[in-house]
């Protein structure tokens, strides 16, 4: 450059400053089809039923909960989090039903379905951020790591935030030949990042796509996205439809309880299994993620109102992301799910289980957490198999245990 060449605007200098883990705004032809979707309006993308996207009440109130030692010391475990030791071992021979979930942590699931590895929002990274410094950093290590993962034919992700769309994942998962499905607009991301645009399938709401022979549907959700310094809700969230020759499954990503979780059972279920967020909910934000109850109550809903398959609960364990008790979402569903009468797994980090063998159950991180109130029995966990809406009764708690 010579003094008399001209300074590039300051938009793209500005841009250049940006971190690598903001990603990329979608600009050009892809903007153009943001545009056009049915569920783009106003400039933003829109929930399926109205949501609060920002805290509700007071910060200070909110901060001095999130912040108060004793309730810091409760949204960790007492002891060191048990990691199954032999998922590489275990993930060796293919599911003799043709079906095997591995939960690897938060709402990181491998799914083999049908003879094809399907891998929902991987997230190997040590903190659900956009710096290596600062952020929630995960409580247990990974079960193992991404390169002895295997190859995988397609990677599914259902938003972008930090804890479900990694940078460091995603790149190295970018040297790979998997393909990647994901909401309209995340593709942005995904092309700074090094993933190119013939192994990117973008997808609206309703829309299919094949990959390896199984179909992958992004289905509604009810949340928000958004990285780095502005929000302007210009990728879309979503959960997700699979099915393979034989068997369908369902990835709920984040949402919030709406009545749409019918509709996508009508239209793409029963399912043999669904991975269901029931973690990081508040009274502060209860439009966008699901408590215990409500996530047993859309599990139902998928399923045309009858307790079948299996429901993995995710989006729990690993990160601190809201004021609630480390270990009270594991706890809370397998009180919903008895209630229901609902077949529900409880898996460490890292083990396979098949849906239609013998399922783990076993409440193991009772060993490492801090007594758990519990929903009165009869209360929150019936009104989930009476279809009523838990928040409309007091909760009453039943001691501890």
């Amino acid at each position: 450059m010579t003094g008399a060449d001209p300074l590039p605007p300051l938009r793209t200098r500005l841009r250049s400053l940006r971190p690598a883990a903001f990603g990329a705004d979608p600009g050009g032809a892809r903007m153009e089809r943001i545009r056009r979707s049915p569920n783009f309006a106003d400039g933003v993308f829109q929930n399926p039923v109205g949501a609060r996207t920002r805290p509700s009440g007071s910060t200070l109130e909110f901060a001095k909960v999130y912040f108060r030692k004793e309730e810091r010391a409760r949204r960790a475990p007492v002891g060191t989090m048990p990691v199954h030791a032999t998922t590489y071992a275990d993930l060796a021979e293919p599911p003799a039903t043709g079906l095997r979930l591995t939960w690897m942590g938060h709402s990181s699931v491998l799914a083999e379905i049908d003879g094809r590895r399907v891998l929902f929002d991987p997230v190997w990274g040590e903190r659900c951020s956009p710096f290596a410094f600062a952020g929630p950093k995960r409580l247990h290590p990974v079960p193992l790591p991404l390169a002895a993962l295997g190859p995988v034919d397609a990677v599914v992700i259902s938003h972008d935030h930090y804890d479900h769309l990694d940078l460091p994942t995603i790149r190295a998962l970018a040297g790979t030949d998997t393909v990647f499905a994901v909401p309209l607009g995340v593709g942005a991301h995904l092309e700074r990042w090094g993933v190119s645009a013939d192994r990117t399938r973008e997808l609206d709401w309703n829309e299919t796509t094949r990959i390896a022979g199984i179909s992958l549907t992004a289905t509604p959700a009810r949340h928000f996205c958004g990285r780095g310094l502005r929000n302007q809700q210009h990728t879309l969230w979503a959960s997700w439809a699979v099915a393979g020759p034989e068997h369908r499954i369902y990835h709920s990503g984040d949402t919030g309880y709406f009545p749409g979780f019918k509709d996508i059972g009508a239209g793409h279920g029963p399912f043999d299994a669904t991975m269901i967020q029931i973690g990081a909910y508040s009274e502060y934000w209860p439009d966008i993620h699901m408590t215990p109850a409500e996530g047993m109550r859309a599990h139902l809903d998928l399923q045309g109102g009858k307790p079948l398959g299996v429901m993995l609960p995710i989006h729990w364990a690993t990160f601190n992301l809201a004021p609630h008790a480390w270990a009270e979402p594991g706890e809370w569903t397998k009180d919903a799910a008895e209630e229901a009468g609902q077949a529900a797994a409880f898996p460490l980090p890292g083990e396979p289980f098949e849906p239609a063998g013998t399922l783990p159950v076993d409440p193991w991180w009772r060993a490492v957490a801090a007594p758990i109130a519990h929903p009165w029995r009869g209360s929150e966990a019936t009104d989930v198999a009476q279809g009523q809406d838990s928040r409309d009764r007091d909760l009453d708690l039943a001691g501890e245990r």
